[in-house]
Parts: C-alpha cells; structure tokens; sequence
C-alpha cells in the first residue's frame, strides 16, 4: 500500500490542537508505519501596525490539516475518531474511503510553507529532455546533466537566447516529455 496525503477537516481553531492529538494517538495506538506526517498549512505573514512590523504564522487553509498517510481501515479509524476532527475531505459517503490529494497539490502546499516531500521518486535518467513546470524557466526544455537524489535537484541545460545555460532546479520542477 502506498503513502499519500489527504486532506482532514478540523473544527476551525483547533488544527493545532487536532495536530497534537492525532500525533499522540498514533504513537499510542502504534500506527507510525501507517500514519506519517501531519501538517497544518501555514505561512508567515508581517503586517506593519503602529510602525512596529509583526511576523505571525497565518493558516493558508484554515480548518484544514494535512496527513500523510497510508489508508487502511485502522488509519482511517485513528485519524477519524481523533477529537476535533469532522472528517476527510473527499469522502462521499459513510464509511468511503477519502481520496488523497494529487502529488502536486501536496507539492504545492509543502512548497509553500517551505518544506518538501520527501516521497518524490527518481524516474529521471542523465542526458534525458524534460520540460520545466515552475518557475522563471517556465516551458523551457533542456536535458539532465546531472541528478542529486540526496537534495532532490537536477541539473538542466536549457537553451537560451542560442546557448545552453545550466540552471538548477527541484525534481519538483521539472517532468517527462
């Protein structure tokens, strides 16, 4: 079975705390191999009030929390009966399976509040062409000169302007033609 996030809907205010109970049932009920991670989406925000600036953590989704998991019905029980939670997001009836998130949904928000997912496959192969997805070279293609598993980046030689410019990018960034 393989591991994927889903979206969990929490009361909202109470991501935090659904956070913590969920991390302590799952070290109580023994489900580390089943259950992974859990996020809640946040970003920092700085507003300036009074001419004092103020960075605070501000929730991208709030009443949401993210779970990296793989879905058994023990999982599911864990994650569903844990207090504060209404349920998942994508479940179409009582007792459905949810339906995970698209990797790059899940890519996007671990992005976004800075962190990877480490879950990302290596499929790509020196000298192959790929297609850039993100970022400033946004449609270019090149191909791979050099592949770093352990930082999960490549190095693609894209033409530009008539010349080949090495540009380093996340595995993230880039796919298959």
């Amino acid at each position: 079975m393989e591991k994927n996030w889903y979206a969990v809907h929490t009361y909202s205010g109470y991501e935090n705390k659904v956070k913590l109970n969920l991390e302590k049932r799952i070290e109580s009920m023994g489900m580390e191999d089943k259950i992974f991670r859990i996020i809640v989406p946040e970003e920092e925000e700085t507003e300036v009030k009074d001419g004092k600036r103020k960075t605070s953590m501000k929730k991208v989704f709030p009443g949401y929390v993210l779970t990296e998991m793989v879905m058994t019905d023990d999982s599911w029980y864990v994650v569903r009966n844990t207090p504060g939670v209404t349920g998942f997001v994508g479940s179409t009836g009582a007792g459905s399976k949810p339906t995970p998130l698209f990797p790059e949904e899940a890519a996007r928000v671990l992005k976004r509040m800075g962190l990877k997912d480490k879950t990302k496959e290596v499929d790509f192969e020196l000298k192959e062409t790929v297609q850039v997805t993100d970022g400033p070279f946004d449609n270019f293609t090149g191909t791979i000169e050099n592949i770093d598993t352990e930082k999960q980046k490549v190095k693609v030689h894209v033409n530009m302007f008539g010349r080949e410019t090495p540009v380093e990018l996340d595995f993230t960034q880039i796919k298959k033609i």
